[in-house]
């Protein structure tokens, strides 16, 4: 009898969870186009729904029964769990990652020498970069600066899970500052990709500026946000 009752206690609980999967499976689709720039050239979007589908079942079995705040809180494990899986496979080449550390420098340099941001025609020229080869950096350093944003609110998160509701508020508070700390660009960038879950070729079509500008606001804008919630 006890065994009998056990095993439809288990199949109970893996319909349950199945069901769960079906209801929040929405998400990995939409993480997964949102990352699809930044990952394309390792696997594809299907590579990365099933590491996300993976990362799905993970935050249900942890989380609990799910709630208001369920939502977010998979966002960002499975756009974790897609971006460590791209740094896993140290994706970036050699080559790339010395571009990114040249491009970053050329940056500072013409900063101070122009007195302002340059602007992207301005980097291309000093470093000889084509628009090609520019946006493929830009996109390199995107994705690693999400990867780190990202586990920052999921430390948050899971924070505030584990201390109660006003460790949850005090987050939301501290991000709502960080974004405000922001300038209109900025904000506008990354309400667009959190919270209106639009990719970064869409940002780029929405404000009528080239991807590669969207990279550098939206990096730009998580770095400020990520001093301001560790100060």
């Amino acid at each position: 009898m006890y065994a009998e009752s056990y095993a439809s206690h288990s199949l109970s609980g893996a319909d349950d969870e199945a069901r769960q999967l079906r209801r929040y499976a929405p998400l990995v689709k939409r993480v997964a186009r949102q990352l699809a720039s930044q990952a394309g050239c390792v696997f594809d979007r299907e590579d990365m729904e099933q590491i996300g589908l993976m990362a799905l079942l993970d935050c249900l079995r942890r989380y609990g029964e799910p709630d208001e705040g369920f939502g977010g809180f998979a966002m960002l494990r499975i756009r974790g769990a897609i971006l460590d899986e791209l740094r896993r496979l140290d994706w970036r080449p050699r080559g790339l990652r010395q571009d990114s550390h040249r491009l970053r420098d050329g940056a500072r340099r013409l900063r101070r020498e122009l007195g302002r941001e340059p602007s992207e025609a301005e980097l291309m020229q000093a470093l000889g970069l084509d628009e090609a080869a520019y946006r493929e950096i830009a996109q390199a350093e995107n994705a690693e600066a999400m990867a780190s944003f990202d586990e920052l609110l999921s430390a948050g998160l899971e924070l505030g899970q584990c201390e109660g509701p006003e460790a949850g508020i005090a987050l939301r508070d501290e991000l709502a500052q960080a974004l405000g700390a922001l300038n209109p660009r900025e904000q506008q960038v990354i309400q667009l990709y959190y919270e209106f879950e639009l990719s970064l070729k869409e940002i780029a079509a929405v404000l009528e500026v080239s991807e590669a500008r969207i990279c550098q606001i939206n990096k730009s804008a998580l770095k400020k946000m990520q001093a301001s919630l560790t100060a």
